[in-house]
């Protein structure tokens, strides 16, 4: 599945809730999906800069494309790193750096996030932007 088509996906299932009070809990549950990450992973080198909660961020390559994970400590938090986990991993490098995760003004996220965690979600996607400009300068003198 394509960027574009995740960003749709995800903006097409918050439309099936009626209030915030249903996307919360549906955004903990996603959280809840998240694969398991191992304690070799849950060092200061992958915590994200910037949010208030812990997340760890790490991420692989596979072939061309990056692969994600995270975990955080916190259950929203948690799900918020899901979310653009989903959106990311499995994808090119060159299509993380040129699409942007339109899904949370779509969705009214930003209206309903503390200041706090509207930074830490934006520390997440910088640093997962980080880490595809530095793969995309491998691949390309590999």
């Amino acid at each position: 599945m394509d960027i574009q088509e995740v960003q749709e996906r995800i903006v097409k299932e918050f439309s099936l809730f009626e209030d915030w009070t249903e996307r919360y809990k549906y955004i903990i549950k996603h959280g809840e999906k998240l694969e398991e990450l191992p304690d070799e992973y849950r060092v200061e080198g992958n915590l994200v800069k910037g949010c208030q909660s812990q997340v760890w961020l790490t991420v692989e390559l596979d072939g061309n494309k990056l692969i994600f994970k995270a975990d955080s400590d916190a259950a929203i938090t948690k799900g918020l790193v899901s979310l653009v986990v989903r959106l990311y991993s499995g994808q090119t490098p060159e299509a993380i750096l040129t699409t942007n995760p339109e899904f949370i003004s779509k969705i009214g996220m930003q209206q309903h996030l503390s200041p706090t965690r509207a930074n830490g979600l934006a520390s997440m996607v910088k640093q997962m932007k980080i880490y595809a400009m530095a793969y995309k300068s491998k691949l390309q003198t590999s």
